[in-house]
């Protein structure tokens, strides 16, 4: 079976929960991995961090939507959680922080979608 058979097949069979659970797991695997590198591994420290600043930047964006159906209150925790999954990337990049605290948010948004 193709990889574009598959995905189509996945899409098809997932909810958008599973889905983004399913995502979170990707991204949340590539924190893990980046965080036990050598600190000369930039690359991979940097695309694991830039991939999860991505993906809450886009539900960032997707709470700002007038067609959201989660509550105003969950839209606005999850709006400040990407602010502050923004400025944590910046300060692991600079070395000043660790991957720690951006795994344990996935795994709790994870925790959530699995409940």
């Amino acid at each position: 079976m193709s990889l574009q058979a598959y995905t189509a097949a996945a899409t098809r069979t997932e909810s958008p929960r599973d889905m983004e659970y399913r995502l979170f797991g990707q991204v949340t695997r590539a924190l893990v991995h980046a965080s036990s590198v050598d600190a000369a591994d930039v690359a991979t420290r940097i695309d694991a961090l830039d991939w999860n600043r991505r993906l809450w930047s886009t539900l960032a964006t997707d709470c700002t939507s007038p067609h959201n159906a989660l509550g105003q209150s969950m839209r606005a925790q999850i709006i400040s959680l990407s602010l502050f999954v923004n400025r944590h990337s910046s300060k692991v990049m600079k070395g000043e922080e660790d991957f720690e605290t951006l795994i344990d948010i996935n795994r709790s948004i994870m925790q959530g979608l699995a409940a």
